[in-house]
């Protein structure tokens, strides 16, 4: 089958089926939360599957870049049906669909995609870090709101325009989580795992209708040997309100949250050559605990 815009009713069944079989196998999941949207039909993607009689044995997905970031790609193989050059047929296939300069993402970076893209010469160019810390010790700092900001949760839907404001702006930069519209808030607070009150907003008393920055929190449900594990999901902090501490005080609130709800452990992705936010969480007791890579062809 050729790259298609969606994938029919039972080739997305197919498809997910084969995520959650590699994802026990391998121990990490082979795409990313914006992947399993799109192979819902929740989100622009392109697809590509391989196929075994009736059965799917291999799956690519090609999301468009913007500007000038590129395309990002995810794939993966049936574990039974490794080892049989379809993982090579698939990074070929993105590569010739993708722009120049697209990139292929290894989530958990396992040694056999380590050695898939090293037979296929490409070479990392994106380090992903995932951080985790217990959130019963160390103890976690106290809360303190600067003089003149308030804090409080998510109101509902007239929030929104505020939250997208300040998301893009502080992730212009960013390939996937820059130029969010309002269908990517709409996706999130429809899930099962979205709670008001643990998407935190700061705001100067001065002026309560402008948001400076929020932290939205999630909630993994238990997955293989995870139990249930809180995530520090989104931190945005308006560039004009950079250089006031507010990260710092929006992460530890959304932490104190995930804490009281019981939950052990959180969780948090962040760019491996971002010094400065590795510093702040390295300095909250985070520790690193995987890395997704994205690997690109020699130009």
């Amino acid at each position: 089958m050729g790259w298609t815009d969606s994938l029919p009713a039972g080739s997305a069944e197919q498809v997910s089926a084969l995520l959650d079989r590699a994802t026990e196998f391998d121990g990490k999941a082979p795409v990313s939360e914006q992947g399993r949207h799109a192979v819902a039909g929740r989100g622009a993607a392109r697809h590509f599957l391989e196929v075994d009689g009736d059965a799917v044995v291999g799956y690519a997905q090609l999301q468009a870049g913007s500007g000038e970031h590129p395309d990002m790609a995810e794939l993966v193989v049936a574990p039974q049906a490794r080892r049989r050059g379809i993982g090579t047929r698939l990074a070929a296939a993105v590569f010739d669909e993708g722009r120049s300069g697209t990139r292929v993402w290894a989530h958990g970076n396992i040694d056999a995609a380590a050695e898939f893209a090293k037979s296929l010469d490409l070479v990392s160019v994106r380090e992903l870090l995932q951080l985790r810390r217990p959130l019963d010790a160390p103890q976690l700092p106290e809360i303190v709101v600067p003089e003149g900001m308030t804090m409080r949760t998510y109101r509902g839907p007239e929030d929104d325009s505020e939250i997208l404001r300040v998301n893009n702006a502080a992730f212009s930069w960013h390939p996937e989580q820059g130029g969010w519209t309002q269908s990517e808030i709409d996706e999130r607070t429809a899930e099962g795992w979205f709670d008001p009150a643990g998407l935190f907003m700061a705001f100067a008393d001065t002026d309560p209708d402008t948001l400076l920055g929020f932290h939205w929190t999630k909630v993994h449900a238990p997955e293989g040997d995870d139990p249930e594990l809180g995530e520090v999901y989104v931190v945005g902090i308006d560039p004009a309100a950079q250089g006031r501490g507010l990260g710092r005080v929006l992460t530890l609130a959304g932490m104190h949250y995930l804490r009281d709800r019981g939950l052990g452990t959180v969780l948090l992705y962040v760019e491996g050559d971002n010094t400065a936010a590795l510093h702040t969480y390295e300095r909250l007791g985070f520790d690193r605990f995987h890395v997704d890579m994205a690997y690109a062809r020699v130009r």
